[in-house]
């Protein structure tokens, strides 16, 4: 079975705005969540300094959005994060908000995480670990009792356990990049990462992850984890789902990207929200239920 996410004709949704000089670079990798009847999108901007900020934009419908006209969440750590706040991943979990994200500074990249009870106002927890460690994302709900988390130290997929949010153990890798002449196009054998949040189906979690090659080439595509052991990999298909095709994906800050920190479940559609080319967030969709199969049998 082959799967390819459509992308929808209203696509890209959200452009840089030059009003704001905090998101008049770029707008991308963004994480959406419904919460009240409507769609809450956190994203990464940049501005005309190309220092990360994340702003905030809700929408009725997940296509319109209205925008803050200033960032939820900007750099707070003095030289720890001074060069950008990338990549908010938003966890609804136990009532209420959680957001990884990756601090930048002069010591590199280093994991946060923070929390809200309003999608408004954040406030960290705690560094989960000063090393070059990026796409962190929280699982839903607790597994075995614990906190999970997937992360990647380059160039696998972890996942890791905690009891408090703030000590993490059992640091175990589950997917790694495949050897060239494995996957179709070898697009993911030399890195890869997780994407938005585990979505929890009865055949298992699906992990929306991305990738790239010797031609560094962004793509993305799914693997089904077990639910009571999210370690396990029960099915990797080989081939991707979306890769960057339009001249907007191609052509951008960074060229040849697709990138998501997001994918939702709308009605019986997958909602694949991803920035082409690090300049702007656009939206891709497919039947769930075809994603589900392709994610339990594809190749």
């Amino acid at each position: 079975m082959q799967l390819k996410l459509v992308r929808h004709p209203q696509s890209p949704l959200i452009y840089p705005n030059p009003l704001h000089r905090w998101e008049a670079m770029n707008v991308f990798n963004a994480a959406v969540i419904e919460h009240n009847g409507l769609f809450h999108m956190h994203y990464r901007a940049q501005g005309v300094d190309f220092v990360s900020s994340v702003g905030y934009a809700v929408s009725t419908d997940g296509l319109a959005w209205n925008r803050l006209e200033n960032p939820v969440l900007v750099p707070h750590n003095g030289r720890e994060d001074y060069r950008g706040i990338e990549d908010p991943r938003v966890t609804p979990l136990d009532g209420r908000f959680y957001m990884c994200y990756t601090a930048y500074g002069e010591n590199g990249n280093f994991p946060m995480i923070a929390v809200s009870d309003n999608l408004i106002i954040w406030t960290d927890i705690a560094p989960l670990e000063k090393t070059e460690n990026k796409d962190h994302v929280l699982f839903p709900e607790k597994i075995g009792g614990r906190y999970a988390i997937l992360h990647r130290r380059r160039p696998h997929i972890w996942i890791a356990f905690s009891d408090d949010l703030i000590t993490w153990t059992d640091h175990t890798i589950i997917m790694s990049p495949r050897a060239v002449g494995e996957s179709a196009d070898d697009w993911d054998s030399k890195s890869i990462g997780a994407n938005g949040v585990p979505i929890k189906t009865d055949r298992g979690w699906l992990l929306f992850y991305h990738g790239y090659g010797e031609k560094h080439i962004y793509r993305s595509s799914v693997a089904l984890l077990d639910l009571k052991d999210p370690a396990k990999v029960l099915h990797r298909p080989k081939t991707h789902i979306i890769e960057p095709v339009e001249t907007w994906e191609i052509r951008g800050d960074v060229p040849n990207v697709i990138f998501s920190c997001t994918n939702n479940v709308v009605g019986n559609e997958l909602r694949f929200y991803y920035a082409g080319a690090d300049r702007v967030i656009g939206l891709a969709t497919a039947p769930f239920a075809d994603v589900v199969r392709f994610a339990e049998r594809g190749e």
